[in-house]
C-alpha cells in the first residue's frame, strides 16, 4: 500500500522540484520585499534600511487609488472571462456543426490568433482602430474618433483584443470535450425535442463541468493579471491612469516610482485574490457535483 501511494510522487518529484524553483522562491522573495523598505538604493546593492512589517500594506490599503484600480481590475477581468467563455463555447459548438474544410479554416485562424504575441496583437488592434488610418472607424463612419481617449472605450478595445487572443484556448478545449461526449446522448436529447440551447445547458455543460472549470480558472488567472495589452494599447494605463489595472499599477509603483516594496505588496495582494477565487470556484463546483 505504501509503495503504491509513493509511486506517483516519485514520478512527480522532478516536476515539483522545477516548479518549486520557478514559483516558490520568487513568491517568497516577493513576500519578503513587501515587508521591507526597498527602494532604488537596495536594488543597486544596498541593504534594506528597515523592516516595515505591515506598514507597506497599510499604506497601500489607505490609498484610494488602490481601491479604484482594484475595482476596475475585477470588473474588467470578469467581463473578459465572461466574453471569452461565451465566444469560445459558442465557436466550439459551431465546430461540431460545420464540415471539415470550414472547421479546419476556423481552427487555423483561431490558433493563429492564439499564437500571436501579445505585443504584436495589441499593436495590430491599435492600427485597426486608429482614428486617422484605421479601417474600423471608416467602416463604422466614426471619423477621427479615438478609442483610447475615453476610459470605457479604451477598456472595451482592450477587452476585444484580450478575447481575440484568449478564446482559441477555450474553443479547442471545449471542442475536444464535446467530441468525447457519446453521440447517442446528444441524439436522445434531440429526439426528445430539446433545443440547441437546452442541449448545451442540460446535457453538455454538466458533462463538461471539469473542462469548463479548467478553462474558467485559467481565464480568470490570465485576465486578472493582464499587463501587456493594457500597457501597450493605453500607453501605460491611459490618461491620468484611468485605465490602470493591478499589474500595471504594480509596475508603475515598482519601476516608475522606485517603490519596490509597494509594488511587491500589490503583487502579493493579487496572488492572494487569485488563490481565493480559484479555491472558491473549485469548492463551488465540488458542492454542485455532490448535489447532482
Amino acid at each position: 500500500m505504501g509503495a503504491r501511494f509513493s509511486t506517483p510522487w516519485i514520478y512527480l518529484a522532478p516536476a515539483l522540484v522545477v516548479l518549486g524553483g520557478l514559483l516558490v522562491y520568487p513568491v517568497y522573495q516577493l513576500g519578503l520585499i513587501s515587508f521591507l523598505e526597498y527602494t532604488q538604493a537596495q536594488v543597486s546593492g544596498g541593504e534594506p534600511t528597515s523592516f516595515q512589517g505591515l506598514g507597506n500594506y497599510r499604506e497601500l490599503f489607505g490609498d484610494p487609488e488602490f481601491w479604484r484600480v482594484l475595482l476596475a481590475t475585477v470588473v474588467f477581468a470578469a467581463a473578459c472571462v465572461a466574453s471569452t467563455l461565451a465566444v469560445g463555447c459558442a465557436l466550439a459548438v459551431l465546430l461540431t456543426r460545420v464540415r471539415a474544410v470550414p472547421r479546419l479554416v476556423l481552427m487555423l485562424a483561431a490558433l493563429g490568433a492564439w499564437a500571436t504575441p501579445a505585443v504584436t496583437g495589441s499593436t495590430v488592434w491599435l492600427l485597426l482602430f486608429d482614428p486617422d488610418f484605421g479601417p474600423v472607424n471608416r467602416f463604422l463612419g466614426l471619423g477621427d474618433h479615438s478609442w483610447t481617449y475615453g476610459r470605457y472605450s479604451a477598456f472595451l478595445l482592450v477587452l476585444l483584443e484580450v478575447v481575440w487572443c484568449s478564446f482559441p484556448f477555450v474553443m479547442v478545449t471545449v471542442y475536444a470535450g464535446i467530441r468525447a461526449v457519446p453521440a447517442e446522448v446528444l441524439e436522445a436529447a434531440a429526439l426528445d425535442g430539446a433545443s440547441q440551447w437546452r442541449i448545451w445547458r442540460s446535457v453538455l455543460a454538466p458533462m463538461l463541468r471539469p473542462i469548463l472549470a479548467v478553462v474558467t480558472i485559467q481565464s480568470v488567472i490570465w485576465d486578472f493579471k493582464v499587463f501587456t495589452q493594457i500597457y501597450v494599447m493605453t500607453n501605460g494605463g491611459g490618461i491620468a491612469g484611468q485605465n490602470l489595472v493591478l499589474n500595471v499599477y504594480a509596475y508603475q509603483k515598482a519601476f516608475a516610482s522606485s517603490q519596490y516594496s509597494l509594488g511587491s505588496a500589490i503583487g502579493v495582494v493579487t496572488l492572494l485574490i487569485l488563490l481565493a477565487v480559484t479555491l472558491g470556484y473549485l469548492r463551488l463546483l465540488r458542492r454542485q457535483g455532490e448535489e447532482l
